[in-house]
């Protein structure tokens, strides 16, 4: 199986080429939008610059480090790169070819994980398509597909000693670990829809928690590693909705329920007391439709969780999207296009309600 997922939801973008210019740090955010995100943002940055798409960032666990995915200048696909948040320079991990995505630190933070096509037969094929597209003005709506080459990877913190932890036939992706580092849950195609497994770290004891038609990805456990959230389009193809669903896969809860909206990459804080996500409302058509972050209160009680009412924290015209926060709760990070040339840069901001 092989299918585009929201391929109409996000942004209008380029296929970087040799030509690509590093991109401004000057933020496009007008005064309206910074006065409403004042009262859960400050210290607003961009924190990513010198390469010209870069997104879905994830932080170490001492928090001083960032592991996100990047067009290389000259190069049509992404790559992963780790950079300290004080030096502010990247550095690849991923093998260099091919196409990459979800990368994720481990708990004790010496090793990388992410997904990577980069053994595909028909590489040097595709690479070339990417950049006849480029070189002929080409611009295409962001979409995933779901690459039946795409197997999930663990390297070194230093992008050594590169091992394979799937090999299944299809798509295997969207990989995170538990607090403890002892699992990992995942997004596979290998039953021929999109569905959530979880395996031991090294790539032992796969088993599924979720088998529901429809896509189910882009999971993440709870920080007592109970729960797993993730977003799903079962009710209405591409229109995502949050749920979370208990490791055992036993219990399933929806959190987000209006099918007007796509509801996509929720995150736990580390207190488990609430999650960020981004959301955007189709009700008037895709091209009115905007990506703006929110964040929702749970209350877990008798072996089942409850959401209480979402809460919009980011007001910029640009997509905000991929919101994640740190460690320690006191800062939140996403991938935004309220750069000055529209590009998607991460960006940090130091959240007001903290580590609560």
């Amino acid at each position: 199986m092989k299918r585009s997922i929201i391929a109409f939801l996000l942004l209008a973008v380029t296929v970087p080429t040799a030509a690509d210019e590093p991109k401004s740090d000057r933020p496009a955010t007008d005064s309206k939008a910074a006065t409403s995100e004042a009262k859960f943002l400050t210290n607003l940055r961009q924190v990513t610059m010198g390469l010209p798409r870069a997104g879905e960032g994830y932080f170490s666990p001492d928090g001083k480090e960032i592991v996100y995915q990047a067009y290389p200048i000259g190069y049509p696909f992404y790559q992963i790169y780790v950079q300290n948040l004080d030096e502010r320079v990247p550095r690849r991990v991923s093998p260099g070819r091919g196409r990459t995505t979800c990368s994720y630190f481990s708990p004790d933070g010496k090793q990388i994980l992410f997904a990577s096509a980069h053994t595909n037969p028909d590489l040097s094929y595709e690479e070339r398509k990417a950049r006849e597209l480029a070189a002929a003005g080409g611009r295409r709506r962001y979409q995933w597909d779901f690459d039946k080459n795409m197997d999930i990877y663990v390297c070194q913190h230093d992008g050594t000693s590169l091992k394979q932890l799937t090999d299944a036939p299809g798509y295997d992706a969207e990989g995170s670990y538990s607090s403890d580092g002892k699992q990992i849950v995942f997004t596979s195609t290998r039953d021929g829809d999109p569905d959530l497994y979880i395996m031991d770290a090294d790539g032992a004891n796969v088993r599924q928690i979720v088998n529901v038609d429809g896509y189910d990805g882009g999971p993440f456990f709870s920080p007592d590693n109970k729960w797993v959230i993730f977003r799903s389009d079962r009710q209405k193809e591409h229109m995502l909705q949050v749920y979370a669903i208990s490791v055992d896969g036993k219990t399933e809860v929806q959190l987000t329920t209006d099918l007007n909206t796509v509801n996509w990459a929720p995150y736990y804080h580390p207190s488990g007391k609430y999650i960020v996500w981004a959301r955007a409302d189709y009700s008037r058509g895709p091209q009115f439709a905007n990506f703006d972050l929110y964040t929702m209160d749970l209350e877990q009680s008798g072996g089942t969780l409850k959401g209480g009412k979402p809460t919009r924290i980011t007001f910029d015209k640009k997509a905000d999207v991929l919101p994640v926060f740190s460690p320690d709760g006191r800062k939140l990070m996403w991938t935004s296009t309220r750069t000055s040339d529209g590009s998607s840069q991460l960006w940090i901001a130091d959240w007001i309600r903290g580590a609560k």
